[in-house]
């Protein structure tokens, strides 16, 4: 691996933390009204408009199969673009930006040689605490009809 840096966001789904490289980030913003989509799968929370835009928004919680929690006031809607389609997902709390070198990162375990973790880009040790590392393209490669 190369000694680049990654530079993630970080942000948690119950006790769980998550992090996706920065550069699809485009904006981290409070809960607002979303308007629901008849007949969407039960991930898909529904759409917002942010800036004259409608975005679809998802549970993150729901997508990645945790249970339900009721939102609070650290809940944010992170919006992210995933090759080309602007897309928003619900979490529980964004942590922090980290700067974490390439070589940290440790393939994802394989999970009983399930296919259903290939959204896991991999995981990074870190001295307090164990990251999971999102690949989105993976995670929401199956959105984008609801996004056209």
């Amino acid at each position: 691996m190369s000694e680049e840096s990654l530079q993630l966001v970080t942000f948690n789904i119950g006790n769980e933390e998550f992090g996706i490289d920065i550069k699809t980030v485009h904006e981290i913003n409070r809960m607002i009204d979303i308007t629901r989509i008849p007949n969407a799968p039960s991930y898909v929370e529904g759409v917002v408009n942010l800036r004259s835009k409608i975005i679809p928004v998802v549970s993150l919680r729901k997508k990645l199969g945790f249970e339900e929690a009721p939102r609070d006031k650290s809940t944010r809607i992170m919006v992210v673009e995933i090759d080309g389609m602007t897309l928003g997902f619900i979490v529980d709390s964004v942590s922090e930006v980290l700067r974490i070198q390439d070589a940290k990162m440790e393939p994802p375990p394989s999970i009983s040689g399930s296919s259903d973790a290939a959204y896991i880009e991999g995981v990074i040790n870190l001295p307090d605490r164990i990251l999971i590392l999102l690949d989105l393209k993976v995670l929401f490669g199956k959105i984008e009809k609801l996004a056209a």
